[in-house]
């Protein structure tokens, strides 16, 4: 039986294997990083306080759902490590317009708080984010280096 893609180690990916897409899952609270149809990496994710359904406004705490990039990144964010995910799109923006509202925008993937120290444990498995996705700041020094700039991510309820 093949390894889960969560319990391979990064090296396994050295015989040229490029990450082509992400894949987030939000029901079952996972990132996949996909190479053509194979999954390389697993994660278990953190998505905003209020995780169900569509992004709609800036503050509904709700993570985007739909086709987008990974457009840029920043190494000195307030949380571990941040990849820009280019929410809105200009169907977002239109929707969010036409309910008289602010689409919001800076939605990352990003690591855990950069003052959680002795409390990152308790981020684990929760929903806590504003409608970014986080995952640990180990998980997110792999994603780092395993997932270029301009690289799609397909956000899926």
């Amino acid at each position: 039986m093949p390894a889960a893609a969560s319990e391979l180690n990064v090296s396994a990916m050295q015989d040229g294997t490029s990450v082509n897409q992400v894949l987030i899952r939000k029901q079952e609270r996972r990132l996949y990083l996909m190479s053509g149809e194979d999954v390389v990496r697993s994660y278990r994710i953190g998505l905003g306080d209020n995780p169900t359904g569509h992004k709609l406004f800036e503050g509904d705490e709700r993570t985007p759902e739909g086709q987008y990039t990974l457009d840029w990144r920043n190494s000195n964010s307030d949380y571990y490590k941040s990849i820009h995910v280019s929410y809105p799109n200009q169907q977002d923006r239109a929707l969010a317009e036409a309910w008289g509202l602010d689409p919001g925008g800076s939605i990352m993937i990003h690591g855990l708080p950069n003052d959680a120290g002795d409390l990152a444990f308790a981020f684990v498995g929760l929903d806590w984010t504003d409608g970014c996705i986080a995952v640990s700041n180990e998980e997110m020094d792999e994603i780092w280096q395993l997932v270029a700039d301009g690289t799609p991510i397909k956000i899926l309820p």
